[in-house]
């Protein structure tokens, strides 16, 4: 018999893409899949993309800390569990997988109003708000991270993060021909997240005749971030974003530079590519990337440089580093078993739906 999942998460590309990875997955297993998100949210546009039946429901931002839109956007979230619950009764999913974001409270609250079983995803070292307000609900957490099953108790599962499938398929002679690259040098690919990143590209652009000295260079700089005094370089390469290519100009790239963000350094870690990472520093996030990038330097997977020591000098210093320890890295990923995290989610979703 036909079975039905209401996935759920929003508010950041990275609390949707997990959930396109295992679209495909989950109709192979002949599941009827609903996606739940919020009217405006960005995963609006990528799960409608993909043909997938699409609800709304309210949700507010719930902040640690004192402000008066909490006492306004806790209305929201109880609007929004009340619209849950009412999609999830007449859709009678068999069960709900939530990806974290806000907008999965309300949603996995309806659930349990619903008695339809949750399975919670964390990216994250420490769980979210969000996640840790919808935990007490879910059967099941799955999580990126070993280390974070002790944060969680008896619920947690150490699954890896679902990749999308259409990241192993890049193409390498593709690659090189988007970037205008041949085979002489090594290829470093940098990105700083979906908005780029000043100190990183600042820094890069300060060293950049140092670099392609030894390396080929493709800089993903993020929207209004181009340099168009650099754009006949050889061997230099920008790109405000790129969707489509990305998997092409992975496949090409021998190193990445990045910041550690839980679904980006997840793809590396799949693709096994030795990556530098230049986590957010802890004035400018909750600190959730300097634990993500010590937990890949504790398991060898990746090399790290905190931001308040990054220069011209360290970064290129570090840039040698990783080339030189490039094998010994990719020899570490290779022995990690979540890099199927889409298989390892599917299991757990299959036993309990």
């Amino acid at each position: 018999m036909l079975k039905t999942i209401i996935l759920t998460g929003g508010g950041t590309a990275g609390h949707v893409t997990p959930n396109i990875a295992l679209i495909p997955e989950l109709k192979k297993e002949g599941y009827k899949i609903v996606y739940v998100g919020e009217k405006e949210g960005i995963e609006r546009t990528l799960i409608e993309k993909k043909g997938i039946e699409y609800h709304f429901v309210s949700t507010g931002k719930l902040r640690r800390y004192l402000s008066k839109q909490n006492f306004t956007d806790i209305f929201k979230v109880m609007k929004g569990v009340f619209e849950a619950k009412k999609i999830i009764k007449d859709i009678k999913p068999d069960i709900v997988f939530s990806k974290g974001g806000f907008v999965a409270v309300p949603v996995v609250l309806g659930a349990k109003m619903n008695n339809i079983p949750v399975i919670a995803h964390e990216s994250d070292m420490t769980p979210g708000l969000a996640n840790k307000i919808a935990m007490p609900f879910a059967k099941k957490v799955c999580t990126t991270f070993p280390e974070t099953v002790k944060y969680i108790g008896e619920k947690g599962v150490n699954t890896g993060t679902p990749i999308r499938k259409e990241l192993f398929e890049g193409d390498k002679k593709k690659g090189l021909d988007i970037c205008g690259f041949d085979n002489s040098k090594p290829i470093i690919m940098t990105m700083g997240g979906s908005l780029g990143s000043k100190k990183i590209n600042e820094t890069l652009r300060e060293i950049l005749t140092d670099i392609l000295k030894k390396y080929q260079l493709v800089h993903i700089c993020g929207k209004g971030n181009i340099d168009k005094t650099l754009l006949n370089l050889k061997g230099y390469k920008e790109f405000e974003y790129v969707s489509e290519q990305l998997p092409h100009i992975m496949a090409a790239a021998d190193m990445i530079i990045s910041r550690a963000g839980s679904n980006s350094i997840s793809e590396f870690l799949s693709l096994r590519k030795p990556a530098l990472l230049i986590p957010l520093s802890a004035k400018a996030s909750r600190g959730d990337q300097i634990l993500n990038a010590e937990s890949f330097e504790k398991h060898g997977y990746s090399l790290v440089l905190k931001e308040e020591e990054m220069t011209g000098k360290t970064l290129l210093e570090n840039i040698d580093k990783l080339y030189n320890s490039k094998q010994k890295l990719i020899n570490e990923m290779e022995k990690s078993h979540l890099s199927n995290g889409v298989k390892n989610v599917m299991d757990i979703i299959k036993l309990y739906s």
